[in-house]
């Protein structure tokens, strides 16, 4: 992940690009030491906030840099695809995983049994099915190094559940969320907690997963926890819209 920097009105230095790396890299300058720091700095600020892009004059800012006051500098996000890898294919994985393909996601259904994943139950080309002959091997392998991974188990019991969310959870990805009731999930939880799981890698797991807009059949289950997903992503605290007219 990483901010795209670039300089788009200015007495100087229009068109200037400058790339920062989440991991504190950085890509070409303004040329200007000081005024590249400073965007560096406000491009962790543009990050944390999930935005898409922003512009920003440079005063607001760098208010020392009396040589850029009244510049314009556009801030867009770099991220990969976002993936969704839902672990089981029964009816709300299933309806999860058509849903977010649906709205733009690249998506990877896995379930360890083959007859659930078979092609001819999901003719969308675009979903990638993995019959996986173990979990744990299975979604490190999907998962890789998390970045730009979001991640709902979905399966039918505590034991997958929790080989699922041992392996998932070592690569962080940027989301983690887990379907079941608070009793099913607080055992799961527990039960990694007991197997040396810290409790900041704990904290960030949504279970039971998804927003409460009062679900009840699978599609809607997974309309609650896209809804989660796409919150998470963007940075939405889900709320209502129409709440600022009964403030």
């Amino acid at each position: 992940m990483a901010v795209l920097v670039t300089i788009v009105e200015a007495a100087r230095g229009v068109g200037a690009k400058v790339l920062f790396e989440a991991e504190g890299g950085r890509a070409g300058t303004t040329g200007d030491a000081a005024l590249d720091d400073a965007l560096e700095e406000q491009a962790r600020a543009f990050l944390a906030s999930r935005a898409e892009a922003r512009t920003l004059r440079a005063e607001e800012f760098a208010p020392a840099l009396e040589a850029w006051r009244g510049a314009r500098v556009l801030f867009e996000r770099v991220e990969p695809e976002p993936h969704l890898v839902v672990c089981g294919a029964g009816h709300v994985g299933a309806a999860l995983a058509r849903l977010a393909q649906a709205i733009g996601y690249r998506v990877t259904l896995v379930d360890d049994r083959e007859e659930f994943v078979a092609r001819s139950r999901f003719p969308e080309q675009d979903v990638e099915l993995i019959a996986a002959r173990g979990w744990t091997r299975t979604l490190k392998e999907v998962v890789g190094t998390g970045r730009g991974v979001y991640v709902a188990v979905v399966t039918r019991g505590h034991n997958e559940d929790e080989e699922c969310m041992r392996a998932v959870l070592e690569a962080r990805p940027e989301y983690v969320g887990m379907i079941g009731s608070r009793r099913r999930t607080n055992i799961v939880l527990g039960r990694l907690r007991e197997s040396g799981l810290g409790e900041e890698v704990l904290k960030e797991v949504r279970a039971p997963v998804g927003l409460d807009i009062g679900a009840v059949s699978p599609e809607e289950v997974a309309l609650a926890i896209l809804a989660e997903v796409v919150a998470h992503r963007r940075g939405g605290n889900g709320a209502p819209l129409s709440a600022w007219r009964r403030g």
